[in-house]
């Protein structure tokens, strides 16, 4: 079936093709028809997860599914001690995770509210109230103040009917509404003659003819979008998912080269299997899992202090990552509120005018200033505000004898009132300014520099209204009214029969909605930190122009696309000038897609903002989805970071502290995988060399769960470095392991077995006991993990360029593990169960030199990267 645009025909048209009366409306008989044919009015629901779901979901993670492997493994060999520390590791990550991820879920339940909305719908010529989810295409709807519009629908009558698109076109003024046709190339924000679902009425009265329902609503287009928008893994779930599969492979190969090896060789089968489950033991770093989680859960925490509630663990880190934020501008940006930016003239006189013939109120005059409640429509408001701040006592004023008035009509487009004040009559008008000049007595010469200031002004993307008045002679009419004469197409002010002309101009307000006071700081700091915001807004391009020179953006005409303009470009074109534009107006939800698509493509982490329903499909495919915590519940359930208090402010914290969670897992992936590493060369070796193993699999379970433990937990509370947000972000491209940690974990993890194997062929030709020399071994690794973890504290800087002492869990883990250590040598119980004895005191100069040897390896690794360029980046 070919498309339709309502918005292109004529009411007649509509209601031929809908087969409705205009005047009665559908049959009850009817409608039950078109239900049972195209179904209720509503949009598919995606179940929440359940506490189950969110459980099960901490077990995708090919780290534990190694672990799971490895603890059935040591169940099948009834070797139980290991078996449940294996266990154990996988079941305190998945508690840990569970609790927060349910937490963040449980939250955003709070916020949201179920709402049944109703419909005054006209049924066999009746007027009738009725659920929403009943109404059919052809079904005529009454509209009125504060209704949520129910379904999409041709206006046929409209009295000053103002509608609030926001959450659908991203447009933050209400829009005029009309029933007169409209081109067919219309673009959605424009279309005045459609209502649609899920808008708020704001004003004025309306009936429309229903077009659409349910999912073939504007609405119902976009929760499609959503439902196949496919959600990308974010950059840390495919970086360790890759890691995962290496560390996988590679273990896999050694274990199964060490089991060929030692079989040919003449070992017998059982030995050779327990040996090469000890090396799978040894291959992974049991206490990562849990590691990573604390930190991405820290992360969670401390960016909800800051007003982000993160609905998913993998998205904290992914903040981090992040090199583009496309960011909407209305409640992001701004504040999205009306406010007088300027006035420009007489300013008392013009600001008393605008609050004389404002309809906004103060709801509790009578409590103290700072309490007050201001009534009325975003502009009426905005200019009592203004004449409030400068003293103009609005119930002082109106105390005065108020003779007559006339509202704002947007035909006339200006409003008056008539005021008796010491003895004389004075007539207040405010409205467009055209209008006011028009009314007003000037020079030519004078009438000419206000018409270039108004049009310098509305250049700006500014909002203006003008003021003018006259002192009238003292008369007994109070019959004021405002006559449009629409073959001139001009108004005239008649007070009785006399028309009231050549009034004294005041001068021009301009009004806005104002930047956030924290926002330029935080586009400052983002800007630093190597991202790049880029607004994308339904609003007019001037209007997101003058919002971005005020925060530092240095636009011109080609920084600046629009969406009717975005749609005649290729991909390949658009990927030319994609580096230029910083502005994106009159969006719709395919652009917005669109966008991050292509910033996606060119391999950068893209953050995006929304708050309405026609955000959701781009929070959905964005790494990143930022929905506002004012905004619909559509946006908050597809996004990945909710900012309760709406400002862009908290992104760049968010980006702060993902940059810190980062940071903390490199510093843990270090410190685990240079035990790793150490262990799997210093066991293979032996296995090849045909000497005992130098460590048991238990002795490397207590390493890597106790000794290493506490302390790999705590380097997860790290704090942050001063220089994080001097970094360059990482991006889709840069892998987990850097460079520097490759060569720290790998080159000095050589070094080290090299040292260990030579203690250890040195004091096995000594005919030292082989518990002996295992114990002397385990307490080297063990050494080595104290010895170096304060190294780890931060990959960008030396020990002595940094406070050691700042993190005091990680003192604490330190001391933990030296008294573990010389319980498991020197309590009798732990000898029994780690195979290990005593050390005489000689043995421990051996040992403490190995850790020293170690911390100056890795400190002169990291003084040498620190002085190359990329170290830096």
């Amino acid at each position: 079936m070919a498309e339709i645009f309502w918005y292109n025909l004529t009411i007649e048209e509509v209601a031929k093709l809908q087969r409705t009366d205009l005047n009665e409306g559908l049959s009850v008989q009817e409608v039950k028809l078109r239900q049972r044919e195209f179904g209720k009015n509503k949009l598919p629901e995606e179940k929440p997860l359940s506490g189950l779901r969110i459980f099960l979901e901490q077990f995708r993670s090919p780290l534990i599914y190694i672990l799971v492997i490895a603890g059935i493994i040591t169940l099948i060999l009834r070797d139980f001690s290991d078996a449940i520390v294996i266990f154990g590791a996988v079941f305190l990550n998945t508690i840990v995770g569970f609790i927060q991820e349910n937490k963040a879920s449980q939250t955003l339940s709070a916020l949201k509210k179920v709402v049944k909305h109703e419909a005054e719908v006209l049924r066999e010529g009746n007027l009738k109230i009725v659920d929403s989810e009943e109404l059919v295409a052809g079904d005529i709807i009454i509209l009125n103040p504060g209704d949520k519009v129910p379904a999409d629908g041709r206006i046929i009558e409209c009295h000053e009917l103002k509608i609030n698109e926001m959450a659908l076109t991203g447009e933050w003024l209400s829009a005029k509404k009309k029933s007169r046709v409209l081109p067919k190339e219309t673009i959605l924000a424009d279309r005045d003659n459609m209502v649609y679902m899920g808008t708020i009425v704001e004003d004025g009265k309306g009936k429309a003819i229903i077009t659409e329902t349910g999912i073939n609503t504007e609405l119902g287009k976009v929760a499609l979008m959503v439902r196949e928008t496919r959600e990308e893994k974010t950059p840390y779930q495919k970086k360790l998912s890759h890691f995962s599969k290496i560390v996988g492979i590679i273990i896999g190969v050694i274990c199964f080269g060490i089991f060929i090896v030692g079989i040919a060789t003449g070992k017998e089968f059982i030995e050779m299997f327990t040996t090469t489950i000890a090396v799978a033991v040894a291959a992974i770093p049991e206490g990562l899992p849990i590691a990573i989680t604390v930190i991405l859960t820290l992360g969670m925490e401390r960016i909800l202090k800051k007003k982000g509630l993160v609905r998913r663990l993998a998205s904290s880190e992914t903040l981090g990552s992040t090199s583009v934020i496309c960011s909407d501008k209305t409640a992001t940006l701004t504040e999205g509120r009306m406010k007088v930016d300027e006035v420009i003239g007489d300013k008392f006189l013009t600001l008393k005018a605008a609050v004389l013939t404002s309809e906004a109120f103060i709801e509790n005059p009578d409590e103290p200033k700072e309490k007050w409640i201001l009534r009325g429509r975003p502009t009426d408001k905005a200019l009592l505000e203004a004449g409030i701040e400068i003293g103009i006592n609005q119930k002082k004023e109106f105390e005065k004898k108020k003779i007559a008035e006339c509202p704002f009509n947007p035909i006339n487009k200006f409003a008056a009132a008539l005021y008796r004040e010491n003895g004389k009559q004075i007539l207040y008008v405010c409205g467009a300014p055209e209008k006011i000049l028009e009314l007003s007595k000037l020079e030519k010469i004078e009438k000419e520099n206000w018409e270039k200031k108004l049009e310098d002004l509305t250049q700006k993307g500014l909002r203006v209204v003008a003021c003018a008045s006259k002192t009238l002679p003292i008369m007994n009419l109070n019959e004021l009214r405002i006559d449009y004469n629409p073959l001139t197409a001009s108004s005239q002010i008649l007070l009785g029969p006399l028309e009231i002309k050549d009034l004294i101009f005041a001068g021009f307000i301009t009004l806005k909605d104002p930047i956030r006071p924290e926002v330029k700081e935080a586009m400052k700091v983002c800007r630093q930190a190597g991202m790049r915001p880029i607004i994308v807004t339904g609003d007019h391009k001037l209007t997101a122009k003058a919002v971005a020179e005020e925060l530092g953006f240095k636009i011109k005409e080609e920084n600046i696309l629009e969406g009717k303009d975005l749609d005649k470009l290729s991909d390949e074109d658009f990927e030319k000038i994609l580096d230029k534009i910083q502005i994106y107006a009159r969006v719709e939800p395919k652009h917005k897609m669109r966008i991050i698509s292509a910033w996606q493509k060119m391999g950068k982490v893209v953050a995006m903002t929304g708050d309405g329903i026609n955000d959701a499909p781009a929070l959905k495919r964005a790494d990143i989805g930022v929905a506002l915590g004012s905004g619909t519940e559509v946006a908050k359930e597809t996004s990945d970071l909710i900012l309760l208090n709406d400002s862009f402010s908290i992104i760049v914290a968010a980006v702060e502290e993902g940059r810190v969670i980062l940071d903390n897992i490199r510093k843990v992936i270090t410190y685990l995988f240079s035990d790793t590493f150490t262990e799997i060369i210093l066991i293979g070796v032996s296995v090849l060399v045909g000497i005992p193993l130098p460590i048991t699999a238990v002795q490397i379970l207590w390493v890597n769960l106790i000794e290493d433990g506490l302390p790999n937990i705590a380097l997860a509370f790290e704090p942050k470095e001063k220089d994080v947000m001097v970094q360059k972000p990482a991006g889709h491209e840069a892998p987990l392991l850097t460079r520097e940690m490759k060569v720290i974990i790998f080159i000095i993890g050589l070094v080290t077995d090299l040292i260990l194997l030579s203690i250890f062929f040195w004091l096995l030709n000594q005919n030292y006991p082989i518990e002996y020399l295992r114990t002397m071994i385990f307490v080297m690794l063990g050494i080595d993990s104290i010895a170096y973890v304060f190294c780890c504290k931060s990959l960008r800087k030396n020990l002595w360029q940094i406070n050691i002492f700042s993190n005091r869990l990680l003192i604490i883990g330190w001391v933990v593990g030296i008294i573990a250590l010389l319980a498991a040598v020197y309590l009798r119980p732990l000898n029994i169960l780690l195979k290990t004895v005593p050390l005489r005191l000689s043995s421990w100069g051996i040992i403490l030199g190995l850790g020293i040897i170690n911390v100056i390896l890795i400190e002169a690794t990291k003084w040498y990267y620190l002085r190359k360029p990329h170290a830096k980046a």
